[in-house]
């Protein structure tokens, strides 16, 4: 007895399936078909698409950006928020007309029907990744430094992405990153990622106009010229005369390095 009544539940299990299958292939909906990455530049065009081939009869579509929380971007065959005026629908996709960085994320469109079992849902995820042209960085350049000291100069970019690497100029020519001391009359560290230029011991050949570019895959941004003068303290010169103004200990406490 027992073993027909379980023979029975498996009949039963395997009719169900059998008619939920033949509704997803007759009203094409479709199970996920794994995680999908769409790539746009900012203020481009980007197609987020919702695998589902066939429009189901009676469907409803909606999509919804992921995160802390969710909130719709399609809901009632309307755009909601800041999509109305920069979206429209494309048979399931979405194609955004001027993409921001702060689209960036996780979408899901949803896609139901009904059914004799209820309601069949189809989904779809999206992640949106928007690549971003850095902005004029941020550069520390010092005015003023003691030769034979330690000075390290300093470039940032916190908008790029993917994160810009960086490279310097002086007097408007680009430094090599890995510079021969005796070629270039230098000695310096350039760190292409970090983006600072170091210089282990500056001499008055290294006084010059200083600027740092950020770039990545999307663009690139300078920071102005600055000016960066070398010159030896009283005590290199080895004498001082009265039409020679030195700089006090109360004026300007250096030691063996100058670093900003």
């Amino acid at each position: 007895m027992a073993r027909r009544s379980r023979h029975r539940l498996l009949l039963l299990l395997l009719r169900y399936l059998v008619v939920a299958l033949g509704y997803h292939k007759s009203f094409g909906l479709s199970a996920p078909k794994g995680h999908q990455v769409v790539t746009a530049v900012e203020y481009q065009e980007a197609i987020l698409a919702c695998k589902n081939p066939k429009k189901p009869i009676s469907s409803r579509l909606e999509w919804k950006k992921l995160g802390r929380s969710v909130s719709f971007v399609y809901y009632q065959q309307a755009f909601q928020g800041d999509f109305k005026d920069r979206a429209e629908m494309i048979d399931f996709n979405i194609r955004i007309k001027n993409v921001t960085r702060h689209d960036a994320g996780k979408y899901r469109c949803e896609v139901s029907a009904p059914s004799e079992q209820g309601q069949i849902l189809a989904e779809d995820t999206i992640t949106l990744e928007v690549l971003v042209a850095p902005a004029v960085p941020s550069c520390e350049i010092p005015s003023f430094a003691v030769s034979g000291t330690v000075v390290e100069l300093r470039c940032q970019d916190k908008e790029g992405n993917p994160a810009p690497e960086y490279v310097w100029f002086k007097d408007g020519n680009r430094l090599l990153e890995n510079p021969n001391a005796r070629s270039t009359n230098s000695s310096y560290t350039m760190n292409t990622k970090s983006g600072t230029l170091k210089f282990n011991t500056v001499s008055k050949l290294d006084s010059g106009e200083y600027s740092c570019e950020a770039h990545n895959s999307v663009g690139y941004r300078r920071c102005p010229q600055k000016l960066m003068q070398v010159e030896e303290t009283s005590f290199q010169k080895g004498t001082a005369t009265s039409n020679v103004t030195t700089v006090s200990e109360n004026d300007f406490k250096h030691t063996k390095s100058f670093i900003i």
